[in-house]
């Protein structure tokens, strides 16, 4: 009798892939909440973001990372590292392919990389909901023939299409082992940082594709009400919006304050929601020239 049935997994996979293919959503798809910000503009995350999913038989604690890409800039450099550090460390690799878009040169890339890899990698073909049947079919031939892969796995994060078989398939490739987070922990994102990442979505929500690159928001205070016996719990939270050039300054502010004023009401909302209280939030816009190439800023911006 095999004691399969009674072995606790956990461990660690991490989701790669070009940009915009539909990383974040998956894995707030799989987590079950928001842990990610989602753009539909390339590039959105910036970090390594740790997404924990907890079953009664395994804990799966899935790394969003940056979009793999032929770097420009000095920040997409480190993005790069950033992933391939992170993708040198996990048990499980989830390489992402969007259904609604060719195989090309930049996922072959990508396949050369995680040739490299000493985790096994399982082939995600992700927004399956996209595109018909027989179109899914093709993809799923040309991606197998990309590389070696552990699994191949078609899913969709909107409509929950074979979310738990990913789930399934990402944990069997874990040791087995104790939880790692106590139960109930969706991430260890720290709040500052969620905060500042969800006044980046806010900012990128509509704007042109020459933005979001330029865009980081650094957290200036934190502000608790002073007078504990105060009737409003609210949260002050003091923001500034960096950007490159006074033209994007001029476009993230908008015509009298219009646009700053949408980001600010967006991101509030969500920070709300978040925290679960009242929060004040007070963003100012500031020009920090060229910073993704400047080291010293890029430091100063936590990159």
């Amino acid at each position: 009798m095999t004691m399969t049935d009674t072995t606790h997994r956990s461990g660690f996979a991490c989701f790669v892939g070009r940009p915009n293919v539909g990383k974040s959503t998956l894995m707030n798809a799989l987590v079950g909440e928001k842990v990610a910000i989602m753009s539909s503009r390339p590039q959105t995350t910036r970090r390594a973001i740790r997404g924990v999913l907890t079953r009664e038989d395994s804990q799966l604690v899935i790394v969003d990372t940056p979009g793999l890409h032929r770097p420009r800039t000095l920040l997409g450099e480190r993005l790069n590292d950033l992933v391939r550090e992170t993708f040198s460390e996990v048990d499980v690799i989830g390489f992402c392919l969007p259904a609604d878009q060719k195989v090309g040169p930049g996922d072959q890339w990508i396949a050369r990389e995680l040739a490299e890899a000493r985790a096994p990698v399982v082939a995600i073909v992700t927004k399956v909901d996209k595109v018909p049947r027989d179109k899914v079919a093709e993809h799923l031939l040309a991606v197998s023939q990309l590389g070696e892969w552990a699994d191949i796995v078609p899913v969709s994060s909107i409509e929950g299409i074979q979310i738990d078989t990913l789930v399934d398939v990402l944990t069997k490739h874990l040791p087995e082992g104790p939880a790692l987070y106590p139960e109930g922990e969706v991430t260890d994102e720290p709040e500052e940082v969620r905060i500042g990442e969800l006044i980046r979505e806010a900012a990128l929500e509509g704007v042109r594709d020459e933005l979001p690159h330029s865009i980081a928001v650094v957290i200036e205070e934190l502000l608790e009400p002073e007078d504990e016996m105060a009737s409003k719990d609210v949260l002050e939270i003091r923001a500034q919006l960096f950007v490159e050039r006074d033209s994007q300054k001029g476009i993230i502010i908008g015509k009298g304050g219009a646009r700053l004023k949408e980001v600010g009401a967006t991101a509030r909302a969500g920070i709300e929601r978040l925290l679960g209280r009242r929060v004040y939030l007070d963003l100012h816009v500031k020009v920090a020239k060229d910073w993704q190439r400047d080291p010293k800023q890029l430091g100063r911006l936590g990159f």
